[in-house]
């Protein structure tokens, strides 16, 4: 489950799941659900596959939000279906959606980048609960 919170002149993202797979799934979701208006109208038309290594989780939950916002600006994919497994420090995903439509989605605020700033990674009772800041 994600959340949008709010900051001053950026946007905070707030996920909470019962595992790490889940919340780094949720997480993209959240990111992609503040880059397009209707995420459930994002088609599953193609594939992308992500494998990442970081020093630590924390960083590992930027750089792949930040490798999502990379692929959305280059490649101009919209994604919306996420299988991601954890393990450590490393990260592998498989991540479905289409090229970027004028004609069907209408995009929300550019996101920049995804900080440090703010950054939480937290296991509690149920699981884990993680907030970011994206910079818009």
């Amino acid at each position: 489950m994600y959340e949008l919170i709010e900051h001053t002149a950026d946007v905070g993202l707030r996920v909470s799941a019962a595992d790490l797979d889940e919340l780094f799934s949720d997480a993209a979701r959240g990111l992609f659900s503040i880059l397009v208006e209707d995420l459930a109208a994002v088609r599953p038309d193609r594939r992308l596959v992500f494998e990442l290594q970081s020093a630590d989780t924390e960083s590992l939950l930027i750089d792949w939000l930040n490798e999502l916002v990379y692929v959305f600006s280059t490649q101009h994919v919209l994604l919306s279906r996420f299988d991601v497994q954890v393990q450590g420090a490393r990260l592998r995903a498989e991540a479905t959606g289409e090229r970027f439509d004028p004609q069907r989605h209408h995009l929300g605020p550019e996101i920049k980048a995804v900080t440090y700033h703010g950054l939480t990674l937290t296991r509690t009772a149920q699981g884990y609960v993680a907030e970011v800041i994206l910079d818009v």
